[in-house]
């Protein structure tokens, strides 16, 4: 993972989610099975881009589990950390954009210059 994300400093982005309906106190799953070796993989990646000021650490609740990391094996041998969110997507608004028609865009692409 070190060899794709390099050291960003400076930049500082704020994100708000459009919740629909509240969340529950009390909400745990169970997580999914992993091997010693994942975990430690999962933990290797993590440190890594806290290191990097990529994401920042805000505590942690025992008893809310909303993302669940999961570790995918790519191709090349190398893993790839992602983030399980389907239950986060059970308690926020869905963004309703539309997909631009393709006669409207080459209409404009006929006008540039």
């Amino acid at each position: 993972m070190g060899r794709t994300l390099r050291k960003v400093r400076g930049l500082d982005i704020e994100l708000y989610l459009d919740v629909e309906k509240s969340y529950p106190a009390i909400f745990r799953r169970p997580p999914y099975p992993k091997s010693l070796g994942t975990r430690k993989e999962i933990g290797n990646n993590v440190n890594e881009i806290l290191n990097m000021d990529f994401i920042r650490n805000i505590g942690y609740n025992e008893i809310v589990e909303v993302i669940t990391p999961v570790l995918i094996s790519l191709p090349d041998g190398e893993c790839r950390l992602c983030g399980d969110f389907r239950e986060l997507n059970n308690y926020t608004k869905a963004g309703r954009y539309p997909v631009p028609r393709i006669l409207h865009a080459l209409d404009k692409l006929a006008k540039a210059k």
